[in-house]
């Protein structure tokens, strides 16, 4: 197949569904299909990128991104203008046989378009602050001034994907559509030789819903002897959380925005993962986290049971005693620790990549009249490329 995929996230930049878009990408180029990325530019980032022998190439339109953690309204309007030339150029000399927009806003708008235009079919996998109701702190406005647009891209997809049934519950609150639930894709990496070490480790962009401020308010009091505490991430939040945790009189490590093999490693060395978030559709983290052997604690609500299932501890949210709890009886329990740890590896495997790629073509053969088959490298050599 031929599959035009559309992220205005897509790394190095963006959250939690900017890698999975890279790795479903990869996924689909890897098993013989052809895949066209049009993303958001940003700073000096190549504008083409050429992946997967000519399988996966990645365009990167003009926009007016200025951080690599978040976009704003104007920032994501900005992808939706330069995107919509470049895709109409691309559909016009390729015979893509979906489209695959991930985020109803705003990149279903640009899908959208597109749909319109060309007639092929569209695909949208819904992520969690593109859906109505699912961010207590940002969007509120926004959705409600562009309801009707959002109804009309709704209506307009031919499938709509929900990596959790938390956030298809809630998108069918606000819309009479079928909605297909297909977990976010997660291949066990190879345990690493980092050494284990006595460390409570929070790892996520900054924002209020995430809790980070819940797990200091948890730790006050603590015997944090022996222990690291780290809060590594970026956001609105940082500098709150600095001024908490200096005003509680924790001894807390800001490394601020890490990734790749470095965001690895912290995961690989660290005993306790805490992420006692409110509101969250699959979260990313999580399967990180349980991937490297931590032990897990999150909150009891939204999407993140379906993630951990029975390799974590759940608390309630807002329970500070109850958090706090759980994070003394782990500090307490290496054997409890090295349990949940071991059932956290086997939790992710029910994730792997070979079982969640053929969901998803088989969403598109469907949208798309037929089976899913391999293409002839021949087909996408790079001098096709715009």
């Amino acid at each position: 197949m031929r599959i035009m995929m559309l992220n205005y996230e897509y790394p190095p930049i963006g959250g939690g569904a900017s890698p999975i878009t890279r790795a479903l990408s990869e996924e689909l180029a890897r098993a013989g299909h052809a895949v066209d990325v049009v993303t958001m530019g940003y700073r000096n980032l190549p504008f083409r990128e050429v992946l997967c022998d000519g399988r996966l190439r990645v365009f990167r339109v003009p926009a007016l991104r200025a951080s690599p953690v978040r976009a704003v309204t104007v920032e994501m309007t900005s992808y939706i203008l330069s995107g919509l030339p470049m895709t109409l150029g691309l559909a016009a000399r390729r015979r893509y046989n979906v489209i695959h927009a991930h985020f109803l806003m705003p990149t279903g708008v640009l899908a959208a378009a597109i749909k319109r235009i060309t007639g092929l079919p569209l695909v949208v996998t819904i992520h969690g602050s593109d859906v109505p109701g699912y961010n207590p702190d940002r969007f509120k406005r926004g959705h409600r001034v562009l309801a009707p647009l959002w109804r009309q891209v709704v209506q307009r997809s031919d499938a709509i994907i929900s990596p959790s049934h938390y956030l298809r519950s809630l998108l069918q609150r606000g819309a009479d559509v079928p909605v297909d639930v297909i977990p976010y894709g997660f291949d066990l990496p190879e345990a690493g030789a980092v050494p284990r070490r006595r460390r409570i480790l929070f790892a996520s962009r900054l924002f209020p819903r995430k809790g980070a401020q819940h797990m200091l308010q948890a730790l006050e009091g603590v015997d944090l002897t022996g222990w690291d505490v780290i809060i590594a991430g970026d956001g609105p939040m940082l500098g709150p959380l600095q001024a908490q945790a200096h005003q509680l009189r924790l001894d807390v490590q800001f490394p601020g925005f890490v990734k790749g093999q470095e965001l690895q490693d912290l995961y690989a060395s660290s005993a306790i993962f805490v992420f006692p978030s409110l509101h969250d559709n699959f979260p990313v983290v999580l399967l990180e986290a349980l991937s490297a052997g931590c032990a897990v604690i999150t909150n009891n609500v939204t999407g993140m049971p379906e993630v951990v299932g029975d390799a974590g501890v759940l608390v309630k949210p807002h329970d500070i005693v109850g958090l706090r709890a759980a994070i003394v009886g782990l500090m307490d329990d290496e054997n409890r620790r090295r349990q949940l740890g071991d059932m956290a590896r086997q939790r992710v495997e029910s994730f792997a990549w070979g079982r969640i790629l053929a969901q998803h073509l088989e969403v598109y053969g469907r949208v798309a009249g037929h089976s899913p088959v391999a293409i002839n490298d021949s087909h996408v050599r790079p001098r096709q490329i715009l």
